[in-house]
């Protein structure tokens, strides 16, 4: 399971030109999910994401995880980020999960971010969406479990 992270001052998803989502300061979770990777991934990834220290405290350093910062997390799924890219110019995603995999992953760490967070956003598994950001720094990891 992997997950780009970015800072950000604001994000929003939209779908068929409706808002979806959007959350002001916090963190972007852009979620790809591969075969292999079942509940015990997204539980320990989340607890990653949640706690991961990307904000800055009162001296500008680095030192403060989402929940010390109060900030919201926008979660959106995101087949591409389990691409193999390593040869030729056309994507593989022999690495990625089913859909049907996928989708219930990534319910599954919604349902847990939503437990342990109190502004959580999402986009619509599978939708193609129109992601807005304002990226805060620019701060931007790949996590992965």
């Amino acid at each position: 399971m992997k997950a780009l992270i970015q800072r950000v001052s604001s994000a929003s998803v939209d779908i068929a030109g409706e808002r979806h989502g959007e959350i002001g300061g916090g963190t972007l979770v852009l979620l790809g999910v591969e075969k292999n990777d079942d509940e015990a991934c997204a539980d320990k990834l989340l607890q990653k994401i949640l706690h991961y220290r990307m904000f800055s405290d009162a001296d500008g350093k680095m030192n403060l995880n989402l929940q010390q910062h109060e900030g919201g997390l926008l979660i959106v799924s995101q087949f591409t980020l389990v691409a193999d890219t390593a040869k030729g110019l056309r994507p593989g995603f022999s690495k990625g999960a089913t859909p049907q995999q996928g989708e219930a992953l990534y319910d599954y760490f919604v349902q847990q971010a939503r437990a342990l967070h109190p502004d959580v956003a999402t986009g619509v598994f599978g939708a193609n969406m129109q992601v807005s950001l304002i990226n805060d720094g620019p701060v931007t990891f790949l996590l992965e479990v």
